[in-house]
């Protein structure tokens, strides 16, 4: 789940759910409610009934704030990953040619402790529902990393520092090493067996030792 979908659960628990509860706070109620039921049973198999009873309003008042079961999922959906000061910290590194910060920040923010697994939950329902809008969650929550990646493995290997490799299928390695992590410990609940911080460094270690051309050695 989001920052903000968090944040929206911790002050639902703190505001009033009935008449003085304000729209945008009810609106909030819902959103929650929904995608905790959409990460445990899929679209598809999640009414609105079950997401109006989960929230502690009437049925009626979840079509008033959004008309179909779509607008309020594609309302979780827009819900943005707070990924932008990331980004920018991730290109601020790139120009100095800080190869192990770079991987090291985009490992650690994605396997980062304490996240709920709801987002993660509602990316694979998505996908296997082959819903209509999860191309559109796949853009936001994940592609937007093998984009930013791979632009910084083609300019490495450009630079002579990396092997001549494939960039975004070298991106593709290192995010798909990262969320099969999270998908043992998020979704099947594997215990950790070390730290965050060591988990990250041994990830990007091992990812960059296979990357970083050694110097007097011809790539085959």
């Amino acid at each position: 789940m989001s920052e903000h979908l968090l944040t929206m659960k911790k002050r639902m628990k703190q505001t009033p759910s009935g008449p003085r509860a304000s729209a945008r706070d009810r609106q909030a109620s819902l959103i929650v409610a929904a995608a905790s039921l959409f990460a445990a049973k899929g679209f598809n198999g999640t009414t609105t009934k079950e997401i109006a009873k989960a929230a502690g309003v009437s049925e009626g008042l979840v079509f008033k704030y959004f008309p179909t079961k779509r607008t309020l999922y594609a309302a979780i959906l827009a819900e943005k990953v707070t990924v932008n000061e990331l980004l920018e910290a991730v290109e601020a590194a790139a120009k100095k040619h800080d190869d192990h910060r770079v991987f090291t920040m985009i490992a650690r923010y994605r396997i980062r402790p304490g996240v709920d697994s709801t987002f993660l939950r509602l990316l694979l329902f998505s996908a296997l529902e082959g819903h209509e809008l999860s191309e559109m969650f796949f853009g936001k929550h994940h592609k937007v990393f093998y984009d930013h990646l791979a632009a910084y493995i083609r300019t490495r290997i450009e630079d002579g520092a990396f092997r001549p490799v494939d960039p975004l299928l070298a991106a593709r390695a290192f995010i798909g090493m990262v969320v099969h992590h999270r998908l043992l410990h998020e979704i099947f609940g594997v215990p950790m067996h070390q730290s965050h911080e060591e988990t990250v460094a041994t990830y990007v270690d091992l990812f960059l030792t296979g990357l970083i051309k050694t110097p007097g050695k011809t790539s085959q």
